[in-house]
């Protein structure tokens, strides 16, 4: 098999017209003229960029994955029930709005504030200049809540804003502890630095790409903390179903029975989704998302006339929801157990994920094709939720590091042009898959960038071709971002979810001190030992923050009380204040007591991780 896309046999009908019905129902208007700009200028989203999309599939494209794109890339304002609308296309996400007594209820505001608010204003357009009047987080990935100031931009000021229990920390976890590897790896995912066009970026499959405006974050007001909770929102009833661990470690359905519309999240769309997304996550535990997904059959459908998610289109009629909800039930739970079964007899995941198939009516239908996950890498990640990363083989317990490994093996086959050479023959002879296994290898195994740039121009054409015939749009994003760099080198990410102020500054002090001690060089400091007291006037408790071991430690008190060790240094100020401290912006105006040396000893030690490392190069 030379790349990963399905044979003609495996789809399902192309005359088929169901969806692109479903995705044009509702239309309202288009977002005119497509391109959204932050405060400098910047282009922000650019919707015409996918203009193309409307052609025939060219060559350079699988053709469902082409079919998926140019349902995806729709654009505008959309009604989807009765006061329920849908501002679809503005970034990788949904924007949905539902329409209350005095005002607006959002849901899932997009990537970034500048096209959250673009997307408000469309609505507004159309149905009226409505004030915000609630804020509902379906899940705690950045697509859901990274516009929160473009709808309300003064932050909640007694506004209801809803999320499910554990929202605050996962959402901190993803963007900000590991948040520099995660965005690194999803320029590569989403592919938003490639050029838009048949030969280069076409979709994501769950969306076009990403916004890459300011991200920013509102901390909710309400918890969902069980499922059943109901909350009247300026005068709409709201019934929640709490799903954990399926698409997102903090997630929820809910139904608005008033108006007999569910909002599935991203728990059920209308493609596979991840087990592990490729850009870096928790492992998603598949079998409890198929019994959530068979719970909110029972506790929903009765009441809905049509269910809606925070991407794709609206499915419409009580069995055409069932139907959908129970095909993705069978497909996450399937790719489970049999993953299991197979473990079970030995199979390693890499072997499972070549044995393994879906049964043929999910393999003929749209909803369960692999545009976002795709049941090779899903299968992997089933198998590394229950056994890890090791395989059992005792030669792959203590490998060498690439570089070190691909030197050994070069050597071994007579060189780096000898490899290429090798890799060629593969190439003929169609075996796409290991000639970019010996490429790579070569690109490596090469002291420095020239003694291997046949084998960088070689492996960036084999990407090329693998990305053209991947089904898969973070496939075809990775393989075409690989050979971007190959060629051209590392291009930064446009988004920086870390350090930015809009989302860092609604973090608890806890996870502001946590963010900082994973970035503490341990080595550099093994020797030191030194304390700070924070005493943060605005939550009435005082920080203390311990250096030693290479480890930073912090813990709280009341304000006033003792605190476990005397500080080298003490500082009285606010929250925000301590941010601007941590981001090294002085003690100008801050009480401080003791040496102030020692902050800047703790600053030495802080890592600024570098949001640019190479991926497909040594």
């Amino acid at each position: 098999m030379t790349t990963p896309s399905p044979t003609p046999a495996d789809l399902p009908p192309f005359e088929d017209r169901t969806d692109f019905e479903d995705a044009d129902r509702g239309f309202v208007a288009a977002f005119e003229p497509g391109v959204v700009e932050d405060a400098d200028g910047r282009v922000v989203w650019d919707a015409n960029a996918y203009a193309f999309i409307e052609g025939d599939c060219p060559e350079t494209a699988d053709p469902s994955l082409w079919r998926q794109a140019q349902l995806v890339a729709r654009q505008g304002l959309y009604e989807v029930a009765d006061g329920i609308f849908q501002v679809r296309g503005l970034d990788l996400s949904n924007m949905t709005l539902v329409e209350g007594d005095t005002g607006v209820i959002v849901v899932d505001p997009l990537v970034s504030a500048e096209t959250a608010a673009a997307a408000l204003e469309l609505y507004r357009a159309h149905r009226g200049d409505r004030p915000v009047t609630g804020l509902i987080y379906t899940h705690s990935h950045v697509d859901h809540f990274g516009g929160a100031r473009g709808v309300l931009p003064d932050g909640s000021r007694g506004i209801p804003v809803i999320a499910p229990v554990g929202f605050l920390e996962h959402a901190v976890a993803e963007n900000v502890y590991a948040g520099n590897a995660m965005t690194r790896r999803a320029v590569y995912m989403y592919g938003d630095l490639l050029p838009k066009g048949p030969a280069g970026q076409i979709g994501a499959g769950l969306g076009m790409t990403t916004s890459h405006g300011t991200v920013t974050l509102i901390p909710p007001t309400i918890d969902v903390t069980a499922t059943g909770q109901q909350e009247t929102v300026d005068g709409v009833p709201v019934v929640f179903q709490l799903t954990p661990g399926t698409e997102a470690p903090a997630e929820m359905n809910f139904l608005f029975p008033d108006r007999r519309a569910l909002c599935l999240a991203e728990n059920c769309s209308h493609t596979m989704h991840n087990v592990l997304t490729l850009r870096g996550a928790l492992v998603r535990d598949p079998r409890m998302w198929a019994r959530y997904l068979d719970e909110a059959i029972d506790l929903f459908t009765f009441g809905t006339d049509v269910a809606f998610g925070s991407h794709h289109w609206p499915t419409w009629g009580t069995d055409r929801v069932i139907a959908l909800m129970a095909g993705q039930r069978d497909m996450y739970a399937y790719m489970h157990d049999q993953t299991l079964r197979l473990l079970n007899a030995g199979l390693t995941g890499t072997e499972i994920a070549e044995e393994l198939k879906m049964p043929p009516a999910l393999e003929r239908s749209w909803h369960a094709r692999g545009y976002y996950g795709s049941l090779s890498h899903n299968v992997k990640a089933v198998y590394q939720r229950y056994m890890g990363w090791f395989d059992g083989n005792p030669a792959h317990l203590w490998e060498h590091p690439p570089v070190a490994q691909s030197r050994r093996l070069v050597d071994c086959m007579g060189g780096i042009d000898a490899v290429v050479a090798k890799a060629r023959a593969y190439m003929d002879d169609g075996d796409l898959r290991f000639a970019a296994t010996l490429l790579n290898h070569a690109v490596f195994a090469a002291p420095d960038a020239s003694a291997a740039t046949e084998a960088r121009g070689v492996l960036a054409q084999v990407y090329d071709t693998l990305g053209h015939g991947a089904e898969n749009g973070p496939w075809r994003n990775f393989f075409l971002m690989g050979a971007a760099e190959l060629r051209d080198g590392v291009t930064p990410p446009a988004v920086d979810t870390t350090g930015s102020v809009g989302l860092t500054g609604a973090l608890t002090v806890d996870q502001i001190l946590d963010s900082v001690a994973v970035a503490v060089d341990g080595p550099a400091c093994w020797e030191d030992h030194l304390v700070v007291d924070f005493v943060v006037t605005d939550e009435g408790r005082t920080w203390q923050v311990s250096l030693t071991n290479g480890v930073l430690t912090h813990r709280s008190t009341r304000s006033g009380l003792p605190t476990r060790e005397t500080a080298d240094l003490t500082l009285t100020l606010t929250k925000e204040r301590l941010l601007g401290v941590l981001h090294g912006r002085g003690l100008d105006g801050i009480a401080a007591d003791g040496d102030r040396a020692v902050l800047r000893r703790l600053a030495s030690y802080v890592e600024d991780p570098d949001p640019a490392f190479p991926i497909v190069t040594p």
